[in-house]
C-alpha cells in the first residue's frame, strides 16, 4: 500500500448485537453483519497511515469510526489512489443502493452526506458498486497482528 492520497472503503464485521456509545455523538445499535465505512486520506502518510490506524486495535479514540472499530473486526479495505476525492461520491452511491443501510450522521458531520457508514449482509456487492464510480479500486486484506 502506497503512502499516497486517496479514498477508501473499510470493511468491518460484527459478530454480536450490542449497544455502543460513539463518543459524545450518540449510542449505536451494532448488529451481526458487515459495516462499510467510507473515508479519505489526503493528509501526511496518505492511505497507508490512515488505513494502518484503522487496522490497529490500540489507539486514542478520536473519530466516530474509532469507537465502532473497538467492537468490530476489520476484514480489509478497498482503495482508490489518487487526487480525486471520491469519498462523498462513494457514500452517496451506497446510500442509493439496495442492501446498504446508512447509519444517519455517522462520519458525516462535516459534509452533506447522509452517512459514511453502511450496514450490509451482502458485502460482496460492494466492489461492483465502487467500480461503477471508479474502475481503479484495489482490495487490501487486514494484516494479522
Amino acid at each position: 500500500m502506497q503512502a499516497e492520497p486517496g479514498t477508501y472503503a473499510l470493511v468491518l464485521e460484527s459478530q454480536s448485537w450490542q449497544q455502543i456509545q460513539v463518543g459524545r455523538w450518540r449510542a449505536l445499535e451494532l448488529r451481526p453483519g458487515y459495516y462499510v465505512y467510507i473515508g479519505s486520506a489526503f493528509g501526511p502518510g496518505g492511505l497507508r497511515a490512515r488505513v494502518a490506524r484503522h487496522f490497529r486495535q490500540e489507539k486514542k479514540l478520536r473519530w466516530h469510526i474509532d469507537y465502532l472499530r473497538v467492537h468490530t473486526t476489520p476484514l480489509g479495505v478497498w482503495l482508490s489512489n489518487g487526487p480525486l476525492r471520491l469519498e462523498h461520491i462513494w457514500a452517496t452511491r451506497l446510500a442509493r443502493s439496495d442492501g446498504f443501510t446508512p447509519l444517519p450522521g455517522f462520519g458525516s458531520s462535516d459534509c452533506r452526506c447522509q452517512s459514511h457508514l453502511f450496514q450490509t449482509e451482502r458485502v460482496e456487492r460492494l466492489a461492483p458498486l465502487l467500480d461503477e464510480v471508479n474502475e481503479q479500486t484495489d482490495w487490501w486484506p487486514c494484516p494479522d497482528f
